[in-house]
């Protein structure tokens, strides 16, 4: 792919994501895709990342704002950054319990492409930060 083409390709996954669109984002995605959780583990496959965006969807409500995708020369390598507005609609296991709290927090995406679709994707935020957000 060329670097323009995968900005374009995290740009319409980043789109998706806005509208809700799960099948759209998964769309994006190679079948084995290694899907890198931000203080988790490596899950591997469309089936475990649509798994990921039904408890995502459940627990949080978010929307994206300030997109800003990069890519490496080749387009092998896509990234971007943004800020997630978000709700915490549901009690995540493990984290604070979701009364609605709202919060804002800075964050970024890697990615590796492969054969035209996403086959890496890793989002890294602080979680330290969204704890604090959502237990003040």
């Amino acid at each position: 792919m060329t670097r323009q083409q995968s900005i374009d390709l995290l740009t319409r996954y980043y789109a998706a994501f806005n509208a809700q669109d799960w099948e759209g984002m998964l769309a994006c995605l190679s079948d084995d895709v290694a899907h890198h959780v931000n203080e988790g583990q490596v899950r591997r496959g469309k089936a475990l990342f649509g798994e990921f965006l039904a408890h995502m969807d459940h627990c949080y409500a978010e929307r994206l704002e300030g997109i800003v995708v990069m890519a490496s020369e080749d387009g092998a390598r896509v990234s971007a950054e943004f800020t997630v507005h978000g709700t915490y609609k549901a009690t995540d296991p493990g984290l604070p319990e979701a009364k609605g709290q709202t919060y804002v927090l800075p964050a970024g995406t890697f990615a590796t492409i492969e054969n035209g679709l996403i086959a890496r994707i890793t989002t890294y935020y602080n979680l330290a930060d969204w704890t604090r957000q959502v237990s003040a």
